[in-house]
């Protein structure tokens, strides 16, 4: 059944995010740049192408777009004239614009649910009592860029938000009591990060927080009482890149990232010494995180993939070492794990493969499960838990429709419903369908393929590239795909080498392969899909934000052949420059990121081959080009200078240039300013549908 077909059903299946906090699903394009791992804590916490012979070329029309200084100026358009879609198109603001509610948790007493949706038009938390749909009301009112993440406090009095200024990526911790709405800054320090690092639902008075304010690569952990605010600083970090914390909230294990790009999980003793527990090699350190110790302390449950290809859950005895298997697959990463707020026991995993599949470890929890099985035919993840694990709030994932979310209560078995993140987009969105190819050198590729209504026969088609690269696309609502299916193209998402969730060997084979093998892989998908009769080769287009935008900008310099037009959203062009510009905090993670992309220090002219700055000369195909003027990860200078490449080259790309936005767009008319201007785009050099500006 789908979700948007129940209202109020019973019954019981799941999946787990390991629930530190809740937040609300990706709106903007690009996944973050980010180094190949994170400095949170675990999960309670977070080039040859085959030359087709197109003609790239038709007669040239005039265009105005807005350029970096806020005027307008012409660009020489290579365009058709596209086909007006009014009417028959799903309206972009129904695609991109704010869900109108997601993100629902359950608070640590079980009282209150909370979620996200807009007020006065930006995203805020709203809160109600958990037996009551009448009294729902927003506690926060921001104006700005709007509340995305967000956790429940021990107290179950107050939620704990980050918001930074403008995209800098510098956030401020906030608590807002559920009872009155007041709003106070916890962490009020300019240019510092703070962190949500750990808490745990038995000690209600307290979190533990990371500021990298003595050092700004480094997050030291402080103690913060959530009621009164006092901060207090109680582990100065060594240079560690995460840690983890026993069920007395002291810390108790970090990681720490080697020389060699390889880590080392260690753990604190009493007297405040550290020593390691695990050392794994490289090609293991993106695999490798603790989640967090047994009640007693004496057991570390880990994800790692060492002496494995796929990721395991393991625990590890602090004083043996001996490790035990938990949890494996033999080809997929274990993706997320749900503990048991008493007893700090696993009790659910998943393992995203085409569709996620998820396992109870435990027998009452597989009772839940085959009773959530037959609410929805969905996705579902266990979002939310309260402290008693009686009371759960799920929500299955479509890549046809919308999100569903439920209240699910364990002793009795019923599911009572809550809400859809977008009502208005179901039964109007098109099937997500799996794929697989070879790649020219004998690996296997997977990703997705959405097909526009109709004919299925030599279609437009739009290469939609994810980001990270260290991440992966998976079988969910993406707007962006059903927004390209509607519009007559054939969408194809790839999860090239260097993907994640295929095992270590997979993620590995992308070493060093920034505009190489990712990149043939990317036209492979292309072959395969011009091969099968489904994708026109005259009209692909590449379109990709972060590591996505990369691949965009690489397939014009070094590919134009195979490409009609690109876009690129927040896109480095020059992996030199972008590599001495990584944001401080992400120093922990050089050694990994340097292994995995290039060292600057030692392989500059390498990096400088992989750059599509360097091939700007050969780039003449269509582009836009989008940036975040704030953004910390992949700075403007990285789209500024391209920019100013291709139009002394005399072929000037459409520049949009957000002065209020950082890595990706999150203020609403941001988004519907970009992707109109992305739909106009495509419909001119790939002859889709569009749904003009002003409609």
């Amino acid at each position: 059944m789908k979700p948007w077909q129940t209202s109020a059903v019973t019954s019981r299946h799941a999946d787990s995010t390991g629930a530190w906090r809740v937040r609300s699903e990706p709106i903007t394009a690009p996944d973050a740049l980010a180094g190949p791992g994170s400095a949170r804590s675990p999960p309670d916490m977070a080039l040859a192408a085959k030359n087709y012979n197109r003609d790239l070329y038709h007669p040239p029309t005039q265009t105005h777009v807005s350029n970096q200084d806020g005027g307008t100026r012409s660009v020489t358009s290579t365009a058709q004239h596209p086909k007006m879609g009014v009417g028959s198109v799903i309206p972009r603001a129904e695609l991109f614009g704010n869900p109108e509610r997601t993100t629902p948790s359950i608070s640590p007493d079980g009282r209150w649910l909370a979620w996200v949706a807009p007020h006065e038009g930006v995203l805020n938390l709203w809160v109600r009592q958990v037996d009551s749909g009448e009294d729902a009301r927003p506690v926060t009112a921001d104006l700005d860029r709007g509340i995305r993440e967000y956790a429940w406090a021990p107290d179950s009095e107050h939620l704990l938000y980050l918001r930074d200024q403008g995209g800098d990526e510098n956030s401020h911790l906030y608590a807002v009591s559920v009872r009155s709405g007041d709003v106070r800054d916890l962490t009020p320090f300019d240019g510092v990060k703070a962190v949500l690092l750990a808490w745990d639902l038995q000690i209600t008075d307290r979190v533990l927080v990371g500021l990298n304010k003595t050092n700004p690569r480094l997050h030291d952990v402080y103690d913060l009482h959530v009621a009164t605010g006092d901060l207090v600083k109680v582990f100065d970090n060594p240079g560690l890149l995460g840690f983890v914390a026993d069920s007395q909230l002291d810390v108790r294990a970090g990681v720490r990232s080697n020389q060699d790009g390889g880590r080392t999980i260690m753990v604190r003793e009493v007297d405040g010494e550290w020593r390691p527990v695990l050392t794994v090699d490289p090609i293991d350190a993106l695999n490798t995180m603790p989640i967090g110790f047994d009640r007693d302390g004496r057991r570390l449950l880990v994800k790692t993939s060492a002496d494995a290809n796929a990721t395991r859950l393991v625990w590890i005895d602090v004083d043996s070492g001996e490790h035990e298997v938990v949890a494996e697959d033999p080809a997929y990463d274990v993706d997320s794990v749900l503990t048991d707020a008493a007893t700090k026991l696993p009790v659910m995993v998943s393992v995203q493969r085409e569709r996620l599949h998820t396992q109870a470890l435990v027998p009452e929890i597989k009772r839940d499960l085959d009773a959530l099985a037959d609410v929805d035919d969905g996705d579902l993840r266990v979002v939310s838990t309260d402290r008693a694990n009686a009371t759960w709030v799920v929500s299955y994932v479509h890549a046809d429709g919308p999100t569903a979310s439920y209240v699910y209560d364990r002793a009795t078995s019923r599911a009572r419903f809550l809400f859809h993140d977008r009502p208005r987009l179901a039964t109007r969105l098109k099937d997500v369908e799996p794929f697989s190819f070879t790649a020219r050198d004998g690996l296997e590729i997977h990703g997705y393929l959405t097909f526009p209504a109709g004919n299925a026969e030599k279609l437009p088609t739009v290469l939609l590239v994810h980001g990270g690269p260290w991440s992966r696309d998976t079988w969910r609502l993406n707007p962006e795909a059903q927004w390209l299916a509607d519009r007559g193209y054939l969408c194809i998402q790839v999860n090239f080498r260097g993907s994640t969730g295929y095992g270590k060997a997979f993620t590995a084979a992308g070493n060093r392969e920034w505009g190489a093998k990712m990149h043939t892989d990317l036209l492979d998908a292309i072959r395969f899909a011009v091969e099968s009769g489904y994708a026109d080769p005259d009209k692909i287009g590449i379109y990709g934000g972060s590591y996505g935008g990369y691949a965009a900008l690489a397939a014009a310099a070094f590919t134009p052949e195979a490409f009609r037009c690109a876009i690129s959203l927040c896109g480095p062009s020059n992996l030199e420059t972008l590599l001495r510009a990584l944001p401080p905090y992400l120093t922990p993670l050089i050694p990994e990121i340097y292994r995995q992309v290039g060292n600057p220090d030692t392989e500059a002219d390498f990096l400088r081959k992989r750059s599509p700055l360097s091939y700007a000369s050969r780039m003449a195909i269509p582009m836009l080009i989008v940036q975040g003027a704030n953004d910390p990860r992949v700075p403007q200078s990285e789209s500024d200078q391209i920019v100013a490449a291709l139009r002394d080259n005399g072929v000037p790309p459409e520049y949009l240039l957000f002065d209020n936005e950082g890595h990706g767009l999150q203020k609403p008319e941001n988004r519907l300013k970009f992707y109109a201007t992305a739909e106009r785009f495509l419909a001119e050099h790939l002859d889709g549908r569009y749904e003009p500006e002003s409609a």
